[in-house]
């Protein structure tokens, strides 16, 4: 995962969300960007578009001129929307867009980390918070609420790509074409990413190395999609292991030395050493256990079909363009289809650590924070939600649950008990937790449930990270302070009083949604898209 993760974010400079950042920094800008506007793309309607949502000119024209927006940012920003046909970029009518999310989450962590704390915007921010924070969001193009939001969000979008990247790296026109603007024929889209050309000969990817590495497969995968795909393997069969014979076999191995998972020329129908070790390539490539067992599911994830492992790979390239400049020091990632947690110094990865994720209807966010805190033998404080809908029906079944549990009524708010387990072997904290302060209520924690870790697909949890080695994790986050041993820190683990432990130097946290990357042995991973992200991007993206 190096090569997806190293890269994620700097602390460069970032302006600021006020009225008048843009006249404090357009004396950098390129004076080209007040002459060069691109033509408006009318061939874009509602029925082609990427977002089902859209505004008039003078819409625009009035926010330009009422926020005293310069001629260098108003300029771009006209050609910006002019390439969509004056299409939202940030919203649909079902809330944010991904690339919303993704660049949010960009302008966060950056403005996090500038020493000038004038680059903040309390309200942007508070509105930008409560709008991820919704599960569900429905959005008006009337409403100027969320217009103000979408231009001053373009307009940051903006001031962001001049100010980190190396002048003529990202052109006008490649910054606009960030976010998608229409539905496009997968193979067709791919084929224009392969053989685009700038003037200047420089890329993109250039700049984004994780970029650049699935590129390099895009260009794989879509030559199979056009030579017809790959054959489609018979389900519904025994577990097939080495030693067996079937005419199926011959399928599977030609399957897998289409995807290079195996040497090519081999069309018996036996199972022998050559498929068993292809088949466990196969299976690290897609997120399993590498037993070298053909079973229904990893037959499923042969019958994929080879365009829609092409989209898969066009939209992990989309996620990625909010990747930046290497990050310098510490930084934790999380990568939630992967399941796996990654701490990096610098370009070095120190190590990975499994974890389990919030299971569907319980999502885990994609965000960034500081992890600041680490607190042994924690309570429990139970949400509200889970009291409601879990505690309050067992209570009610059993009169003792709570006494089971090991858990107490400490209040009431709203009408609802408020209820905390006490530290203990119960607790389902386990015996730390880690805390990076953020909206969603989300952090890093132990479990007493260990065996979860043995499965493949991990999202069980209600939305925080559940981690295998809470003790490793713990020594390392407090690896700087030498008052804490690993002998104090066990000792901590262990004792039934909690215990805040303030971070000497905070590590930032990323939590990250790649469903597609290349990992450090140039192997293209692939893995399932457990919240639907992938499928509702694809209906945006895709015809």
């Amino acid at each position: 995962m190096k090569n997806i993760f190293f890269l994620v974010i700097t602390c460069a400079l970032i302006i600021s969300c006020n009225d008048n950042a843009g006249m404090r920094t357009s004396a950098v800008l390129d004076d080209s960007a007040t002459k060069n506007i691109s033509s408006r793309d009318r061939s874009i309607t509602p029925a082609n578009s990427y977002s089902d949502l859209f505004f008039d000119t003078t819409v625009l024209e009035n926010f330009l001129k009422e926020k005293k927006i310069p001629d260098s940012i108003g300029s771009r920003m006209r050609s910006f929307y002019n390439t969509r046909n004056y299409q939202y970029a940030w919203f649909s009518s079902d809330g944010l867009t991904e690339q919303a999310r993704g660049f949010w989450n960009l302008h966060d962590y950056v403005t996090t980390y500038d020493v000038d704390t004038s680059l903040k915007n309390k309200s942007l921010q508070k509105r930008m918070d409560n709008l991820i924070a919704q599960d569900t969001l429905s959005v008006s193009a009337r409403d100027k609420s969320f217009l103000n939001t979408e231009f001053t969000l373009t307009q940051h979008f903006i001031l962001y790509i001049l100010h980190n990247y190396e002048r003529g790296y990202v052109k006008r026109k490649e910054m606009e074409r960030f976010i998608p603007r229409q539905k496009e024929n997968p193979l067709a889209f791919a084929d224009s990413l392969l053989n685009k050309k700038h003037k200047d000969d420089k890329y993109f990817e250039d700049v984004n190395a994780s970029y650049k590495a699935l590129k390099d497969q895009l260009k794989k995968y879509v030559d199979i999609a056009k030579n017809g795909g790959w054959p489609q393997v018979s389900s519904g069969m025994k577990k097939l292991r080495k030693g067996v014979a079937s005419p199926e076999i011959s399928v599977i191995k030609k399957r897998l030395e289409i995807t290079g998972d195996m040497p090519g020329g081999d069309t018996s129908q036996s199972f022998n050493d050559t498929l068993e070790i292809a088949i466990k390539n196969f299976q690290q490539r897609h997120g399993y256990k590498p037993t070298g067992v053909i079973s229904d599911s990893l037959i499923k994830e042969m019958n994929v079909p080879a365009v829609q492992r092409v989209e898969q790979i066009l939209m992990n390239m989309d996620r990625m363009r909010w990747l930046t400049n290497e990050a310098k020091g510490n930084l934790i990632v999380v990568n939630i289809p992967e399941f796996v947690l990654h701490v990096y110094e610098g370009k070095q990865k120190a190590f990975d650590m499994d974890v389990v994720v919030g299971k569907e209807g319980h999502n885990t966010m994609m965000f960034n924070g500081d992890l600041n805190q680490v607190v042994f033998c924690p309570y429990w404080n139970v949400p509200s939600s889970i009291v409601t809908h879990e505690i309050l029906p067992a209570m009610e079944k059993h009169p003792d649950y709570l006494a089971k549990q090991d858990m107490e009524i400490t209040g009431e708010e709203d009408g609802v008990p408020v209820i905390r387990q006490r530290p203990g072997p119960k607790n389902a904290l386990g015996r730390v937790k880690f805390l990076f302060p953020n909206s969603f209520n989300i952090y890093l924690h132990d479990t007493p449930v260990k065996s979860l870790f043995e499965k493949d697909k991990r999202a069980y949890s209600h939305g925080c990270i559940r981690v295998r080695e809470p003790e490793k994790l713990a020594n390392y986050v407090l690896r700087n302070q030498p008052e804490w041993t690993p002998e104090k820190i066990e000792e901590a683990m262990n004792s039934d009083e909690q215990k805040f432990v303030k971070v000497k130097d905070p590590i930032p946290v990323l939590i990250t949604y790649y469903t597609a990357w290349v990992d450090d042995n140039g192997q293209l991973n692939l893995r399932d898209d457990i919240y639907g992200h992938d499928t509702d991007l694809a209906g945006k993206m895709f015809f």
